[in-house]
């Protein structure tokens, strides 16, 4: 598969934000989920439909707020009238691709029905497990922790999260013909699947067993042993972290035509994949991001 033709098809809806598809598209190929923060009506809901069209996957959209339930999303039972019975009705987490809309608007509670289903593919209610589809791929959104009536993620759910990043606004150029154009999701309408569901299963297999060489695994044990010891950082990386880096650099190599994951993909992209699990000290007065670039000069 070309994925460059992929990545072009999606872009030529959502303008100039090559780099945040592909990193989406290598969460889903790497097994993850991706968390997107960032303002409103800058495109996240437009980026997740559009990959959904062109990979050929099914495609739900839930919008959270603050009295939003689990069983809003997972499902209930109702009672069958005809089977004289309760009959188990899906919530809208059964799909491909779910785009979790303001997460943070949620209660922890609810924010936590969703831990089950990005680590394990299944939903348990009143006791019985349900299959999700394959491939499950969560993209939640949330807006900067600043505005009102959110709730921050806890720590155990941010480490989740295979990658987070941001869309932001296009640059200037491009927004201008995007305010002079066609409506994008006029132009959605008319995109066609590139991909089917087995191939994207199988594009998981071969990216599991794409080489990892002894320098880049060094590389990685290095940086993660670093966040733990940094003198600003209370909790470092995670074991999963550390995990969830090395695979998410073998599915941007594959989607490269790479033969083995090279230092150079861990280091373009452990400042997305790392950062958002570190906790800080109180006393801190860097940033997240800012440790992990330090971290990274200094293991280099």
């Amino acid at each position: 598969m070309d994925y460059l033709t992929l990545l072009r098809a999606v872009e030529s809806v959502v303008r100039g934000k090559r780099e945040v598809a592909e990193y989406l598209l290598a969460a889903l190929l790497a097994g993850g989920h991706a968390l997107l923060e960032d303002i409103p009506g800058v495109g996240k809901t437009l980026l997740a439909l559009t990959l959904s069209k062109v990979l050929g996957l099914s495609f739900r959209r839930f919008q959270f707020t603050s009295d939003t339930l689990p069983s809003d999303i997972l499902g209930s039972f109702i009672f069958d009238v005809k089977k004289n019975d309760f009959v188990f009705k899906p919530g809208p987490i059964f799909t491909n691709i779910f785009l979790a809309d303001e997460i943070n608007r949620a209660s922890p509670k609810t924010q936590s029905a969703l831990l089950e289903a990005m680590a394990e593919g299944q939903v348990t209610v009143e006791g019985e497990t349900f299959k999700l589809p394959e491939p499950f791929f969560v993209i939640a959104t949330q807006n900067p922790l600043e505005e009102w009536g959110t709730f921050p993620l806890p720590h155990s759910e941010l480490d989740r999260f295979m990658v987070k990043t941001s869309v932001g606004y296009p640059p200037p150029d491009i927004e201008r013909e995007i305010l002079a154009g066609e409506n994008p999701y006029e132009r959605v309408k008319k995109l066609k699947p590139l991909l089917k569901k087995d191939f994207i299963l199988a594009e998981r297999e071969r990216v599991k067993r794409l080489e990892l060489k002894e320098d880049a695994l060094d590389f990685a044990y290095r940086v993660v042993e670093a966040t733990r010891k940094h003198p600003d950082v209370l909790i470092g990386v995670s074991t999963r972290g550390a995990i969830h880096w090395i695979s998410f650099g073998k599915a941007l190599s594959h989607m490269r035509e790479l033969p083995f994951l090279p230092k150079e993909i861990l280091k373009e992209c452990a400042v997305k994949v790392l950062a958002h699990r570190l906790v800080l000290k109180d006393s801190s007065l860097k940033g997240e991001e800012e440790i992990i670039e330090e971290i990274l000069r200094e293991v280099s």
